[in-house]
């Protein structure tokens, strides 16, 4: 009877480990299967934001949020017109001066063309003065002559004003430098027809030199003569 008791006892040991070996089993099973769930999940995440990224344009558009926007034409910005200097029409050269405002500041440039008008013709009435400077801005055209106002002004021997390569000091509150900044302008824009128009050259009729026998005389205006 205790044989039969004990070997109850066994078996019923037996079968209960078994239980509990088969329960540890499981347990490991589901642990394993809990690990692999969040894997899985989070693979399912990332591609379903890598899809919502890949739509974002289409639902911004739909949503109405602002997104960059590339434009296929270019967009272009109009320039304001620069107030004309010279007025359109004058009845004389002197209502074409008079209507000129005078320049705030003048460039290097500028400064040299007023200057060879100023010290070359100040005495000489406006159409002389604006014949003076025409025949710079005619040398800056021509390939005989460098091609900028100051080049021209200081070329070596061809104005007397100059001395040692520089233009001496010129009255800038005096009546006579407004009036030749006012005819740079006009000489620059080509505003009005100079009578020497295309001279080269000129020179004060009290003097003769050898030169002019080879040009073209094209007029005389007051105390200067000019040639091409």
């Amino acid at each position: 009877m205790s044989r039969k008791v004990k070997g109850a006892s066994v078996l019923s040991l037996v079968a209960t480990l078994g239980v509990i070996l088969l329960g540890t089993d499981g347990s490991s099973a589901f642990a394993y299967s809990d690990v692999a769930t969040p894997v899985e999940a989070t693979v399912q995440e990332t591609s379903q934001v890598e899809s919502a990224v890949d739509a974002q344009p289409e639902e911004a558009a739909v949503s109405g949020d602002v997104q960059p926007a590339f434009i296929s034409q270019p967009v272009v910005q109009p320039v304001p017109e620069e107030p004309e200097v010279v007025p359109a029409s004058a009845s004389s050269l002197h209502e074409l001066v008079a209507s000129v405002p005078v320049p705030d500041s003048l460039d290097e440039q500028m400064r040299c063309l007023a200057g060879a008008i100023y010290f070359e013709s100040k005495g000489e009435p406006l159409a002389g003065q604006l014949a003076v400077g025409r025949v710079i801005i005619a040398r800056t055209e021509s390939s005989r002559f460098p091609s900028s106002y100051c080049g021209v002004v200081y070329q070596r021997s061809q104005f007397s004003f100059v001395r040692g390569g520089r233009m001496p000091a010129i009255n800038a509150g005096s009546r006579a430098w407004t009036r030749a900044k006012k005819l740079a302008v006009i000489a620059r824009d080509n505003a009005w027809e100079s009578p020497a128009e295309g001279a080269l050259f000129f020179h004060a009729n009290y003097v003769s030199p050898r030169w002019k026998n080879k040009l073209t005389r094209l007029a005389q205006i007051d105390n200067h003569i000019f040639y091409r």
